[in-house]
């Protein structure tokens, strides 16, 4: 019983050092600042999407509000103009990796590397700008990611704040959930390719000014 109890005991604590990107056990991961100073970041997962992230952006210029949004590499193809205009309107763009699959957690290190580098360099090709923002696809760390991130000496950046957007909660359950949960040098994760992301955007950016934040642009917080 001693030994079946030790064995539950350590694929919980494997499983959480993977799947909590806060847990730090592989990966030192920038989630949040140590700060008193009522700041928060935006970030935008999954992107870019061609119906979706227009919307987005016409929010953040309208509100004069910064973000960084982590892209897939393979949806850069066709969407060069789309990820002009998130540098030229001032926002950061980040590596999510090219293929951003379900196995992407398990790829050898040459592949990963591989894969990695394929993202960095189609969007370095269309920002004329280096990419050394990383955040991993699902948010899941492990010694081979931990590896290849510095191989490649990125930034590994994850969150705080999760939205669960893509659980397709109600509007009110998000903002309940980021009113929780938020803190001074706080960074929150969303996804620009999910419907109506540009109308949550708007009632989650009323509900940051509503709690007396500001919304920086995440380089400011590093």
């Amino acid at each position: 019983m001693i030994i079946e109890g030790l064995i539950i005991l350590i694929v919980i604590f494997l499983v959480y050092a993977s799947c909590s990107i806060r847990s730090n056990i592989y990966l030192k991961v920038f989630c949040k600042k140590q700060t008193e100073e009522k700041i928060v970041a935006i970030t935008f997962d999954d992107g870019p999407d061609p119906i979706q992230t227009p919307k987005v952006l016409q929010v953040l210029k309208e509100q004069q509000i910064p973000a960084c949004f982590f892209c897939i590499g393979r949806k850069v193809k066709g969407n060069e103009s789309l990820i002009r205009q998130i540098i030229n309107d001032g926002h950061m763009i980040g590596n999510h990796s090219f293929t951003h699959t379900n196995h992407f957690p398990l790829y050898s290190l040459s592949r990963m590397k591989k894969d990695l580098q394929a993202c960095q360099s189609a969007l370095e090709q269309v920002t004329s700008q280096k990419i050394k923002l990383f955040r991993p696809p699902f948010g899941v760390t492990n010694p081979t990611i931990a590896k290849v991130v510095r191989i490649l000496g990125y930034t590994p950046i994850g969150w705080n704040i999760r939205t669960f957007d893509t659980q397709h909660p109600s509007k009110e359950k998000v903002l309940r959930r980021i009113q929780n949960r938020l803190r001074p040098g706080s960074i929150i994760l969303l996804h620009d390719r999910m419907p109506n992301s540009d109308l949550l955007l708007k009632e989650i950016l009323n509900l940051i000014k509503e709690q007396g934040y500001t919304v920086v642009r995440l380089d400011k917080m590093l």
